[in-house]
């Protein structure tokens, strides 16, 4: 299903069918208030650390735990506006079982569609996809349109709720900031919620075994994943994104973000197979963590629950 293209923005603009988002996110021109949040969404944890490469959802639902400053929340991408940028989305439904082109807009301060984005980690703008339950992860580049809308073509989702996140910077010159905003959407049909796997250090994919080492504390620390095949160490890890992997956490309870990438220098087809990442995992808890890493031209995603204390 393909959303029909939207009327032209002006401030505060929302299509009547996604007023009750609006609604949900208690969206406003500074600091949201308490938003209300669809029925098997997950209780949020308390926000701890600000500056978290990421966003966490639905913090501040009434009767659940809220961040302790609102710049704070705004910082960690609590809400679908932030500096007076705004996520617009052109539905705030979507149909299970089948591929869906998501629309939406980035307004900027005046209001307006934001049509300049920086490339950041080669692209424009970074868009990803995680039900309530941390299921069906998804991570996308969408295209955008000379006015200014993006349309991000999703796999089929399962019913449930899902949060969808973008991640980009404006191109507005030296000092420009990376912002992740999100929203929430409705897939139609019951939804049955997926236990969280346990935690573990170690997953297999595509025949490919990662393990990750970790200080298993929130805040900043060193975290390193080993990839290895047949109990052989791969060095021929090929670029993503301008690294040779690319992680996504979700924080299980509000859904936070965290996206990092490995510090280690890119030299062709020769990644591996160590790769030495600086997490900063801001929350206690469980998260559950995408590496994405490619080899021979095939993008490989391995998942694995990691605890932090």
């Amino acid at each position: 299903m393909t959303a029909a293209p939207p009327r032209p923005l002006a401030r505060g603009w929302l299509l009547a069918a996604c007023v009750p988002v609006l609604l949900v996110l208690g969206m406003a021109a500074s600091v949201p208030p308490a938003p209300q949040a669809p029925a098997d969404f997950p209780q949020p944890a308390t926000a701890s650390t600000p500056g978290t490469a990421g966003m966490a959802g639905m913090a501040g639902m009434a009767g659940m735990s809220h961040p302790a400053d609102a710049s704070q929340a705004l910082a960690r991408g609590l809400a679908a506006e932030q500096d007076g940028y705004r996520l617009n989305a052109v539905t705030c439904s979507m149909p299970a079982g089948q591929p869906t082109a998501f629309q939406f807009i980035v307004t900027g301060p005046d209001g307006r569609p934001v049509t300049d984005f920086a490339v950041h980690q080669t692209r424009k703008l970074h868009f990803y996809a995680i039900r309530s339950d941390l299921t069906g992860f998804q991570h996308l580049h969408p295209e955008m349109a000379d006015d200014g809308t993006w349309t991000a073509d999703l796999a089929a989702l399962a019913p449930g709720a899902w949060r969808l996140y973008a991640d980009f910077i404006p191109d507005t010159g030296a000092h420009a900031t990376e912002l992740v905003l999100s929203r929430t959407v409705t897939v139609s049909g019951e939804s049955a919620p997926v236990p969280l796997p346990a935690p573990s250090d170690s997953t297999t994919v595509d025949g490919y075994t990662v393990t990750l080492n970790a200080r298993p504390m929130a805040g900043a620390h060193r975290l390193t994943a080993v990839i290895s095949q047949d109990g052989r160490p791969v060095t021929d890890l090929q670029p993503y994104l301008d690294s040779y992997a690319h992680l996504s956490a979700f924080h299980e309870g509000d859904q936070a973000l965290a996206h990092l990438h490995p510090a280690d220098p890119v030299n062709g087809d020769h990644g591996g197979p160590t790769l030495t990442f600086q997490a900063l995992f801001a929350e206690p808890g469980n998260w559950r963590v995408h590496l994405q890493f490619r080899t021979a031209g095939q993008l490989h995603t391995a998942e694995l629950t990691l605890h932090v204390g």
